[in-house]
Order: C-alpha cells, then structure tokens, then sequence
C-alpha cells in the first residue's frame, strides 16, 4: 500500500522474522478504526489538559501552582501519543481528520508533522538498525549523556536545530534524513517556515500585549516536565538487540491504567511495531492474541525499572 509522495503506509506488514501469525480474522477485526473511540480518547485528553490549565491559569503565583504546573507539563508532553497514533492514520476513520490532528499537535508540541511522520516510517521499516534506524536511541559516551537524553534538553534542541535549519536552509537538515526524497523534503521546509511563522506570531502578539500566557501556560510546563515523556521515548527500545525481530528489538511497559491511559496504549509497543496498522484501543487485545500464539511474554519492564538503568548506567549499544 502507498501513501504519499509514493512512500510504504506506517501501517504495512512488515513480516519480520519470528512474527506470530495473528489468526487473519482477528487481526481483521482489530484493525478497524473506530471515530467513537478516537474521539472519546482525544477529548479525555484535551478536557484534562483544559482542566489543568485552568488550575494552573487559577493558583499562577502561589504554591497551589506547583501540581497543576506539573500535570499540565505532563499532559502536553504526551499529547505526543496523540500526534503518533494520527501519523499511523488509526485515530479516525478519514484520513484528513488524522492530518489535521498531526498538524494541531505537531505545532504545539514543536514538532512539524510532516517530518515527525516520515521519520517515525523509517524507524518502523529499520527498527534498531544501526545504519537506518531514524529514531535509534543510544549513548556511548558515559552516563551524563543518559541523564542529559532522560531530561529532554538533547530532544528540544534537536527539534529546535532541525526546525531552523530546515526553514533557513530550504533542505534537509543532515544526512541521517536520508529517508526524504525531494517531494518531501519541500513539504518538511514548507511546514518547517510556516511553524516558524506562526511562532514568530505568537511572540510578536505576546509582546505587544505584554503578556506572559504563551510561557506560564505552554512552553515552560511543556518543556520543564518534558523527562517525563523522554522515559517513554527511551523504554521502547533502548538496550534491545539489533535484530529484525519485533519481539526481540521492542520492549513492552508493564505499567498501572492512567499510565496506559496517558500514552494512548502504546505501553504494548512490540505488539504495536508486530502490526502497526492495528489502532491503539486494541492494543491490549492484539498484545494478548500474540502472547498466544508466539507462545512467549514480549520482553517487558516498568518505567521505574527504566529510570533506575538510564540513571545508573550510561546507554550502551547492544553486543
């Protein structure tokens, strides 16, 4: 299956090595959208970001802010599902309904897109390939890489360079985004000017108005509690062995309901990287058929447990 400017759907088959054979009438059946759940998940999720804005916009000033600044950091950073599951085109039914919530959450999340998207295609089609791997994750250089990688400081500056660059450039930013060809690297400079712009508005208006909003109530929260998203971005994968195999290569959240509420399901990542054309609401279902039929538990871990190795061991590349 194509999507656009000719590239492989995020939602192909990848058939690696190893896959269990989900029965084909079941997976049939788990991979149809559904917009009742797509929108009940998305307005839970801005109703609770409006509800900590709210709290946060209240006690602004006063010690009762410190919680609602930190949910409301929370709650922004992993809006982030949000933009993921619409990249995978299963949040709604309509492809341009998916689009747009890519690009609502692609702006304020400081991550465009169009880029965001054809990266996250070439991480499912090279999971953990050392060479090809666009989202690969690992340090070599001691542990204070790993705390500085956990922070979130490596992550925004990495998306504040590329956004820059490829505005003022009118290219793609290095060779490690090899995976755009020419149509898609004039959509990523396109969306990357027109990020800018509207953040150059926002600056403007907020200084002609002398106002403090777009700080208290968006980008410091976003970014001050950013670790807390960064954890996830980490657990997925980190450590694992170079292999094809989805069940060897992803790691699996074994984590508590909100948890799994927050990330949108994608707790169960390696039955999410088995058959990522299945929808996040059955993701605990799929995770389960194929326990079943491969007949083995997905390597899994705690968020805990994964603070506690990034913290006291520096990311190492697997043997």
């Amino acid at each position: 299956m194509r999507a656009d400017h000719g590239e492989v759907s995020l939602n192909e088959d990848f058939a690696a090595p190893g896959k269990a054979r989900v029965d084909a009438d079941l997976l049939r059946s788990l991979m149809k959208k559904s917009d009742m759940a797509g929108g009940l998940q998305l307005a839970s999720h801005l109703v609770a970001i409006a509800c900590s804005g709210t709290g946060l916009w209240l006690t602004w000033g006063s010690w009762w802010g410190v919680p609602f600044f930190a949910a409301h950091g929370v709650l922004i950073n992993w809006l982030y599902a949000a933009q993921h599951e619409a990249s995978h085109d299963t949040v709604f039914r309509r492809r341009w309904m998916n689009e747009w919530l890519g690009r609502m959450t692609g702006f304020i999340l400081i991550y465009p897109r169009d880029h965001d998207r054809w990266q996250h295609l070439c991480h499912h089609r090279h999971t953990q390939d050392p060479e090809r791997d666009s989202e690969l994750v690992f340090e070599n250089s001691g542990r204070f890489a790993g705390w500085l990688s956990l922070s979130g400081l490596s992550f925004w500056r990495g998306l504040v360079t590329n956004l820059v660059s490829h505005a003022v450039t009118g290219r793609r930013h290095s060779r490690f985004e090899y995976y755009l060809n020419a149509d898609m690297e004039r959509s990523v400079v396109a969306e990357a000017r027109w990020h800018l712009a509207g953040y150059t508005l926002i600056a403007a208006l907020s200084i002609w108005s002398d106002s403090w909003a777009a700080v208290t109530m968006w980008l410091a929260p976003m970014m001050a509690m950013s670790w807390t998203h960064q954890i996830q971005n980490i657990i997925e994968h980190t450590g694992m062995p170079f292999t094809s195999d989805t069940w060897t290569n992803t790691r699996t959240v074994r984590t508590n309901p909100l948890m799994r509420w927050l990330a949108w399901q994608m707790v169960y990542h390696t039955a999410h990287h088995t058959y990522p054309g299945v929808p996040f609401h059955r993701l605990a279902t799929l995770h389960a058929a194929i326990i079943e039929a491969r007949g083995e538990e997905p390597v899994t871990s705690t968020y805990l447990e994964q603070f506690a190795r990034t913290l006291g061991e520096p990311f190492r590349r697997p043997a």
